[in-house]
């Protein structure tokens, strides 16, 4: 496979699930700003912080709004975090990739844009946004669904599949960080609201019902933050993206790099002390791991997408690269 479609294959897993879990995070900093008492809300321009996208936000904003932020992330096709962005980047990949894709997840896929496209606006105001967030939410994991359904689990799915899982597992963590940013800058608040929040979170990432299932006692926000980063068998948990994007890697070539930089990732999460932390310390926390989740990429783009040939005897570098 050439590693110009080995790469297409790979954003086209990251672009898809980027979509669904942009809508993930907006939904659920809009629940967690509706469900806070006046005086209580947080600034709009910390879910910007979250992303990381702030030069970019004020290059086009100078206002860190209601309507500004969620445009940004959702309709604005200069911005490379939003939802318009990141839904046709992945039908373009999927475009230049169709010989290795079943016809139905192009189908799907252009369906995906083609909605995104014409609605998108409808989800900035929030009369509209919770069912336009809601719909592409269903449509990329239906998406998703379809491909791991109907398409060879060979090398080709693998790099969609190791895509996607390390994308769930940085926005996963960015979604636990939504919550902390909220809390972190007040020491003394009334329990019932760390309450509404934190329950949020776990439904913006459709896991209440398994943390209730796995976790006892009430939703409390150590608890929850564990349960996102550290478990093991829920789907969309840091833990076990990581282990999914792992085994992703074994089975390609040259894989020695890749595998050392994930074991590293793994280990990053699997001791962490998180009942020891406070909302500060997750923070920094949580930002290390997206350091480490970076990493990752870098090593996977030199190793399978960026390849450096060795110079032969006599040959120039310009030469290896014409």
């Amino acid at each position: 496979m050439l590693s110009q479609v080995a790469e297409r294959l790979y954003w086209t897993g990251r672009y898809i699930e980027r979509a669904e879990n942009s809508a993930r995070l907006v939904n659920a900093f809009t629940n967690q700003m509706m469900d806070l008492p006046e005086g209580l809300e947080s600034g709009w321009g910390q879910l910007i912080d979250i992303i990381g996208c702030g030069s970019g936000f004020e290059q086009h904003y100078q206002s860190y709004n209601e309507h500004n932020t969620v445009s940004f992330l959702v309709a604005d096709g200069f911005s490379p975090s939003s939802i318009v962005s990141s839904v046709s980047m992945a039908r373009e990949n999927m475009r230049t990739t169709r010989e290795l894709l079943p016809s139905e997840g192009w189908q799907f896929c252009n369906e995906l844009y083609l909605h995104v496209k014409n609605q998108s606006r409808e989800g900035v105001s929030r009369r509209g946004r919770y069912a336009f967030l809601s719909e592409v939410i269903f449509r990329c994991q239906q998406l998703t669904g379809l491909l791991s359904g109907t398409m060879s689990h060979d090398v080709a799915y693998d790099l969609v599949r190791l895509g996607r899982n390390l994308e769930r597992a940085d926005m996963t963590s960015r979604i636990a960080d939504s919550a902390i940013f909220v809390l972190m800058p007040r020491r003394q608040k009334p329990g019932q609201y760390d309450n509404l929040l934190w329950v949020n979170v776990l439904k913006s990432s459709s896991a209440y019902q398994m943390y209730r299932q796995h976790v006892r006692g009430r939703v409390e926000g150590t608890k929850v933050v564990k349960f996102l980063l550290q478990d093991g068998d829920f789907p969309r948990a840091v833990a076990r993206a990581i282990a999914q994007a792992e085994n992703c890697m074994r089975n390609l070539p040259r894989n020695q790099g890749p595998l050392r930089r994930i074991s590293e990732l793994r280990e990053l999460v699997g001791t962490a002390n998180i009942e020891q932390m406070d909302f500060a310390r997750m923070h920094g926390f949580i930002d290390d791991l997206q350091l480490a989740l970076n990493n990752v990429h870098n090593e996977i783009f030199h190793t399978w997408f960026h390849i450096q040939h060795p110079l032969r005897s006599g040959q120039t570098q310009s030469a290896v690269n014409s």
